[in-house]
């Protein structure tokens, strides 16, 4: 259940593409977390969120005016293995380059995953840490087994 932030210049990307931007990249971290996307559980898909910030000005120390983009993904405990990191670090690259229609995007895009704390995701009133991923986990395996 990943939080994702985007942060660019508000023209980088078609003024259209948001939605397929948050749809892609969601799928993506998903995906990295090791979900086979035809059976993951409504509650993470329901709970696995993109925010695009489509930003007035991005600086770096170059530049007053950088075509950058920045990708935060925050994820609960335990959920990206090192090969999950670089799978998601690859494919969001991707995704924001082609979306962009600007492959010379790929070196001027930053990927930062942060894991949260134990305990440190918070949501439906429950601060979640491995327990009550464990649980989750557990109840998403037996629906599975109990629809086959």
């Amino acid at each position: 259940m990943p939080m994702i932030d985007v942060y660019a210049p508000a023209d980088l990307f078609p003024a259209d593409a948001d939605a397929a931007l948050g749809t892609e990249l969601t799928h993506a971290v998903l995906r990295a977390e090791g979900h086979v996307e035809a059976v993951i559980p409504a509650f993470f898909t329901d709970n696995t969120a993109a925010f695009v910030h489509r930003l007035p000005i991005v600086t770096t120390a170059a530049t007053p005016q950088a075509r950058s983009v920045r990708i935060q993904v925050i994820t609960p405990p335990g959920s990206l293995n090192r090969e999950g990191q670089r799978q998601l670090t690859t494919e969001a690259t991707e995704i924001v380059a082609r979306i962009a229609g600007d492959e010379t995007l790929r070196a001027r895009t930053w990927v930062i995953i942060t894991e949260a704390a134990e305990g440190g995701w918070g949501l439906a009133g429950t601060a979640f840490g491995k327990e009550e991923f464990g649980a989750l986990a557990a109840r998403a395996a037996a629906a599975r087994a109990a629809a086959q």
